[in-house]
């Protein structure tokens, strides 16, 4: 399993490795960690690793994905960044650029069809580009009307997680 955690600011990337019993190997970043895990009470873990104990406390907060987690010196924000995450940002970026809207893929995948191009005039919510990722189809919609800017992807490009795909520019109106 594999998840991208944004903890006060550092974006992580925490792959689980192995688990057997109490011992977990994950990966963090490029960094490989072998602890000794065991939850002792509703939200609260004791961790040892390399001869160290360390006592955890994760409080779940009111906004879903995000976690504060105590240890006995310090406290971290965490939250959870999966494919839902990221989708919900992309769309709230939508045209938060200058009044522009850029439309990224909020994750990895393959474009399956670009349905415009450069200069074409496009309305809110009119489908400009197709993605296949998780084995679905997704359709991205223009979130206000304008004119295609650009569009840095062409069908069949493998994509990356908030990959730019289309930009759309505000009509001028005289």
């Amino acid at each position: 399993m594999e998840l991208e955690l944004n903890v006060d600011g550092r974006t992580a990337v925490v792959k689980e490795l192995k688990r057997e019993g109490n011992m977990l190997t994950v990966a963090v970043d490029d960094d490989i960690y072998e602890v000794d895990l065991v939850k002792v009470g509703k939200g609260e873990y004791s961790v040892l690793y390399k001869g160290k104990s360390y006592n955890i406390e994760v409080i779940e907060s009111t906004d879903p994905k995000h976690y504060t987690v105590n240890t006995f010196y310090f406290t971290y924000g965490i939250e959870i960044i999966d494919a839902e995450t990221r989708y919900m940002r992309s769309r709230e970026e939508t045209g938060a650029h200058h009044g522009e809207n850029i439309i990224r893929s909020p994750m990895p995948g393959k474009v399956v069809k670009v349905l415009v191009k450069v200069g074409d005039t496009v309305e809110a919510g009119q489908t400009v580009v197709i993605v296949s990722a998780m084995k679905m189809e997704s359709e991205f919609k223009a979130g206000k009307a304008g004119v295609v800017a650009e569009i840095p992807v062409k069908e069949g490009d493998t994509i990356d997680g908030n990959q730019v795909m289309v930009v759309i520019e505000p009509v001028v109106s005289a």
